[in-house]
């Protein structure tokens, strides 16, 4: 692997402490004799949290920080007095996850374990460094499951609590976790930093293909102002190709709307139509996988497949949210069913069904604020498809920017 200076030095901490680890530990095996995944906090735990030594430790985490038999990692090492955990800091829908989309727990302490809880939702710069000062931690660890979209918030908030931890003087740990979607490429349009939201600070592609380790490692060399003073430490045993399935890991929502692995597997793609006036299917058991809104009839479902998108059929579907965009009310629209996800292409597939859905219903807006710019990252999808463009040309207006990406990209990768 080569990294720039910064780089290499930020991730030598872990690959040193740990290195005994995967050797010393054996480990847990699946079916068909291969090699389930450890988890980063496997391995630190295996290792007697020797990474942790001596320090007061505060985790950034949620309901998918979870060991293999689905033990929260804060109520594991708050009953091991090998490490000394004094604060918890939770995310966009909280620490023990009772917060629906846009919302957080706030402040209090956990009725578990007693350890006070700290909100870092919509916290950034010096007032997020003031609540890590203020919870007298001296090393902050993250630790939450992502779901492999630049949109999908946690990595922002990794982002921000590392660029914190430098204002504060926090050590930062990042304990890795697969990408549920592999790791095999990055796809979709490259942020544009004029629309950098907490939906994507920097540019990354909108499917970065890449584990949360790997992105602090590139995070800390190429886009903080001042590099943390960054450890990661690795999986053992999980292959870029890998899909959650094969880790052989229990699968936690990250998030309310996020309830199955194939919802992140589509979810890249089809979250883009938060930007548009139709029902991304929020409110229903399939959320990112059902699509539609009054008026909408058949033809939506005929034009998609007409694409012939790899990997990937759709069916005419009706459904009523129970809560979110037409909560309550039927609405024609489609399902997507991924037949080949080696072959399926979530962006390319959200770029099509946004094509096809302004051609085949007359009623198709994009939502007034222009959410859509924020979550592509820039107009350039907006703009292209009102000028009439298809599905080919859109994705095509990317690919120079996508390339440069890839790239930089295989930098920090740390799996093969």
């Amino acid at each position: 692997m080569s990294l720039t200076r910064r780089g290499l030095l930020a991730a030598g901490g872990a690959a040193g402490a740990l290195a005994a680890t995967a050797s010393a530990t054996p480990p847990a095996v699946a079916h068909g004799g291969r090699s389930r995944v450890r988890t980063g906090f496997e391995r630190l735990a295996a290792d007697g949290y020797r990474l942790l030594s001596g320090e007061r430790v505060g985790v950034v985490t949620n309901p998918t920080g979870i060991s293999r038999d689905t033990r929260h990692l804060v109520d594991v090492m708050h009953a091991d007095d090998r490490v000394d955990l004094v604060a918890v800091f939770g995310p966009e829908h909280g620490f023990r996850g009772t917060a629906q989309a846009g919302g957080s727990e706030g402040r209090y302490d956990d009725p578990a374990t007693g350890l006070p809880v700290y909100d870092t939702y919509l916290k950034s710069g010096q007032p997020l460094a003031d609540v890590f000062t203020a919870s007298g931690v001296d090393t902050v660890v993250f630790d939450v499951q992502d779901a492999g979209a630049r949109f999908y918030t946690y990595i922002w908030t990794m982002y921000d609590c590392m660029a914190a931890a430098v204002l504060a003087g926090k050590r930062f740990v990042v304990l890795d976790r697969p990408n549920p979607v592999t790791g095999r490429a990055a796809l979709g349009p490259v942020l544009d930093k004029a629309f950098a939201t907490f939906v994507g600070r920097e540019p990354i592609a909108q499917a970065h293909g890449m584990t949360v380790a790997e992105l602090a490692l590139l995070f800390n060399a190429e886009f903080l102002t001042a590099p943390a003073e960054l450890d990661v430490v690795r999986m053992s045993g999980w292959r870029r190709d890998d899909f959650h399935d094969a880790t052989g890991l229990p699968w936690v929502p990250p998030s309310p709307n996020m309830p199955t692995p194939e919802t992140a597997l589509v979810y890249s793609g089809t979250c883009l139509f938060e930007g548009t006036n139709l029902s991304e299917g929020r409110g229903t058991t399939r959320p990112f996988e059902l699509l539609g809104a009054e008026g909408i009839d058949r033809a939506w479902a005929e034009a998609a497949n007409a694409l012939h998108l790899p990997g990937v059929r759709f069916r005419e579907a009706y459904f009523a949210p129970v809560f979110s965009k037409f909560q309550g009310r039927t609405v024609g629209g489609v399902q997507l069913h991924v037949h080949d996800r080696e072959a399926f292409d979530p962006v390319r597939t959200g770029v099509g069904l946004l094509v096809t859905a302004k051609r085949s219903w007359t009623g198709f807006a994009w939502q007034p604020d222009h959410w859509i710019d924020k979550l592509t990252g820039s107009a350039l999808v907006r703009t292209m498809i009102d000028a009439g463009a298809g599905t080919d040309e859109v994705v095509g207006a990317w690919q120079q920017d996508l390339a440069a990406f890839r790239a930089l990209r295989r930098e920090y990768l740390l799996y093969r």
